[in-house]
């Protein structure tokens, strides 16, 4: 499994290409729409800004899935969304986006993950290697 280091060095990566090619290039990976999302520490407070892929969505929300790679761990990103469910998304290089960020339910996610998962492949291998469901999470636009 990727190790936390690992993570943060790969979207810091990930964010130097942004921002090198002007935003011309890394918004999209794996024929997936890249996203950045913008929580806020459960623990510190402080916002904390990743880089995702989502491989679905439905209108103007957006799908997002917490698989950290098939580890036993929720990736932390999942853990601040589910204590403060208001996030910032910027999304195919447009402007930031106030958000409210939740869980599918199990219904959604019976709907969803077979979807994902013919699509994406390496998501039915990540939940294989864990016992945890993986969640999908819903980004879902704010009046805020």
């Amino acid at each position: 499994m990727p190790s936390d280091a690992m993570l943060k060095s790969m979207n810091t990566i990930h964010r130097g290409l942004l921002k090198i090619s002007f935003g011309k290039v890394g918004w999209s990976a794996g024929k997936m729409p890249v996203l950045e999302l913008t929580t806020i520490g459960r623990k510190s407070g402080r916002p904390r800004t990743v880089m995702l892929t989502s491989p679905h969505q439905i209108g103007d929300t957006i799908v997002v899935v917490a698989s950290r790679g098939g580890d036993d761990h929720h990736p932390a990103w999942f853990l601040n969304l589910r204590d403060n469910p208001a996030v910032k998304v910027k999304y195919k290089g447009g402007d930031e986006q106030s958000m409210t960020a939740r869980v599918a339910t199990a219904e959604e996610r019976a709907e969803l993950w077979p979807k994902v998962t013919a699509k994406y492949k390496n998501y039915a291998g990540y939940q294989e290697k864990t016992d945890r469901e993986i969640p999908l999470v819903m980004l879902e636009p704010s009046s805020d």
